[in-house]
C-alpha cells in the first residue's frame, strides 16, 4: 500500500473535499452548514481522496467546537484514524447517519467503518442521540395551558435552576461536566451555550406554575444553522407531572411565532421520557448522532 498524504485544505484545493462518496448522505445532512475551507483536511493516496474530516464552529470562534464530518473509504479505517490524530484539534466529534442505518446493512458498514476509525484514533464513545426536525406539516403541539412562562433578565436565575434541574440528569454531556467538574460546571457550559446562540436573550424563558412555583424553563433559540430547540428542563421537584412537554410545545410555538419554517432539536437516545415528548409534539426522528470525544491517549 502507497504513503498517506494528510493535507489541510484552503479555498483553491476545497474541492477535493467533495471528491469522496458519501454514503451516509453528511451532505445533504449538512447543507445549511457552513465549513471553513481551513477546518478542512483530507488524507490521499495515490492523489486519491480515502479519508476526510471537517471541523465547526460558530462564525465569530477563532477555534472549530466539534468534528461534524467524517468519512472514510472501505477498507481506509487506517487513514480516517490518522487524519484525526494528527488535526492540530482535539475536540469533540459527530457521526450523522440517517435514522434508519441500523437497518441498512450499507449504511451500518459505513457507520461501523467510522466508529473503528474514531475509536483507534484515541477517541471514545460519549453517547448516541436522535435529531428531530419540525416543519408546519407536522402540526404545532397543543399548549396545555398549565405553566405561564415569563422572561427573566438575570442570568443568576437561570444559573440556579440549572444547578437544580442538572441535579438529576440524564444528558449526558450534563452528567460529563457535572463529573469533571461539579454542577457549577454543568450549568455555567449551557449557560455559555445560550449566550452563544446568535438569538436574542430576552427570547429565555422560565416556567411557573399556577401557585406561582419555578417549575423548570425553556430556550428557544437560534444556532448559526436555523432554529432549534436550545433547551428544555423542569426542575426535579416537578417532575412526573408531564411539564416537558409544555415545555416543549411552548418552545416550537414560540419559534414558529418568530418565523421558524424548521426547528431542529436533539435529545440522548437513553433519555426516554423527552423521546417520548418530542414523538408527542410531532418531532419526527430525522437522523442519529453518535458523540464521541478524544481521551487522554488520543490527545
Amino acid at each position: 500500500m502507497t504513503d498517506l498524504v494528510i493535507r489541510a485544505l484552503d479555498a483553491s484545493d476545497a474541492h477535493l473535499f467533495d471528491t469522496l462518496p458519501d454514503p451516509l448522505g453528511a451532505r445533504e445532512g449538512h447543507r445549511r452548514t457552513r465549513h471553513r475551507p481551513d477546518w478542512k483536511r483530507v488524507a490521499l493516496r495515490d492523489g486519491t481522496v480515502v479519508a476526510r474530516a471537517a471541523w465547526w464552529g460558530g462564525p465569530d470562534d477563532t477555534q472549530p467546537v466539534t468534528v461534524n464530518w467524517f468519512d472514510v473509504a472501505e477498507g481506509e479505517e487506517d487513514a480516517g484514524a490518522e487524519l484525526l490524530r494528527t488535526a492540530p484539534w482535539q475536540v469533540e466529534l459527530e457521526l450523522n447517519p440517517p435514522g434508519t442505518w441500523r437497518e441498512d446493512p450499507a449504511a451500518r458498514t459505513a457507520t461501523e467503518a467510522r466508529y473503528a476509525a474514531a475509536r483507534a484514533a484515541g477517541y471514545e464513545l460519549l453517547v448516541e442521540r436522535f435529531l428531530y426536525r419540525w416543519t408546519a406539516e407536522c402540526g404545532l403541539p397543543e399548549r396545555p395551558g398549565r405553566l405561564d412562562f415569563r422572561p427573566e433578565p438575570d442570568d443568576a436565575v437561570f444559573l440556579d435552576a440549572l444547578r437544580r434541574i442538572h441535579s438529576a440528569t440524564l444528558d449526558a454531556h450534563a452528567l460529563m461536566d457535572i463529573a469533571e467538574g461539579g454542577l457549577d460546571r454543568a450549568a455555567q457550559a449551557d449557560l455559555d451555550f445560550f449566550h452563544w446562540c446568535p438569538s436574542p436573550r430576552e427570547w429565555w424563558q422560565l416556567a411557573y406554575t399556577s401557585q406561582g412555583e419555578l417549575a423548570g424553563m425553556h430556550i428557544p433559540a437560534h444556532n448559526p444553522s436555523g432554529p432549534c430547540v436550545g433547551f428544555i428542563g423542569v426542575l426535579p421537584e416537578h417532575r412526573g407531572r408531564g411539564y416537558a412537554y409544555d415545555l416543549l410545545a411552548e418552545c416550537t410555538h414560540f419559534l414558529a411565532e418568530h418565523g421558524a419554517e424548521f426547528v431542529a432539536a436533539a435529545t440522548d437516545r437513553g433519555n426516554h421520557p423527552m423521546a417520548a415528548n418530542f414523538a408527542k409534539a410531532g418531532y419526527p426522528v430525522v437522523r442519529e448522532r453518535i458523540n464521541f470525544r478524544p481521551t487522554d491517549a488520543g490527545r
